[in-house]
């Protein structure tokens, strides 16, 4: 009797580091111990992330899993009847309604998985993703391996010329770097 009348919890897990870390390689693995489970999974990627895929996730290493490409946050909450787990991939990307977004399904009793980069090219917090960690039960920051000296890498350094704070690329736009070779190439001083 108590248990049919408990309310089911959600929560907010917010996986976030720099290029190359792995983030979406730990979003994937999470949904699928999810799916082994049994639990009902719905995973949503911004529209304007066409790296590997339309319509897939896709870490750099080519797992992948299906997703659903959405437009703004608030196209999230047209797909997430009768679901368990809801991720978002690539979150910084994604309009500061996410926030909002989130907080509502969590509120809702379901799990929400969200992965992103936690700064931009020039090494400030990248769009929602401060407010996602302010606001998550769990947050798990993922680092990469600097390519420049060995240390752990937690910078996403731009290697091609522009201004733009998006410019989707890979290995032949971006590179993961540690703090002490950021400030290097930058001129960053503290």
């Amino acid at each position: 009797m108590f248990l049919e009348s408990a309310k089911k919890a959600g929560w907010i897990e917010v996986i976030c580091g720099s290029m190359f870390s792995g983030k979406t390689e730990e979003l994937i693995r999470r949904l699928k111990r999810a799916k082994f489970a049994n639990q009902r999974v719905e995973i949503f990627k911004p529209m304007i992330d066409v790296r590997y895929s339309v319509a897939d996730v896709v870490s750099h290493d080519a797992n992948s899993i299906r997703s659903t490409p959405v437009e703004s946050s608030s196209g999230i909450l047209f797909y997430t009847t009768d679901i368990d787990v809801i991720a978002v991939d690539e979150a910084q990307f994604f309009d500061s309604g996410i926030v909002d977004v989130c907080q509502r399904l969590a509120s809702g009793g379901v799990r929400v998985i969200v992965a992103g980069l936690d700064m931009d090219y020039l090494g400030k917090p990248f769009g929602p993703m401060p407010a996602l960690m302010a606001v998550a039960e769990y947050v798990t920051k993922v680092h990469a391996i600097c390519v420049r000296c060995g240390n752990l890498a937690h910078h996403s350094h731009r290697l091609t010329k522009s201004d733009k704070l998006v410019v989707l690329g890979e290995k032949e736009s971006y590179e993961p770097i540690c703090r002490h070779c950021f400030n290097d190439l930058t001129g960053v001083k503290y």
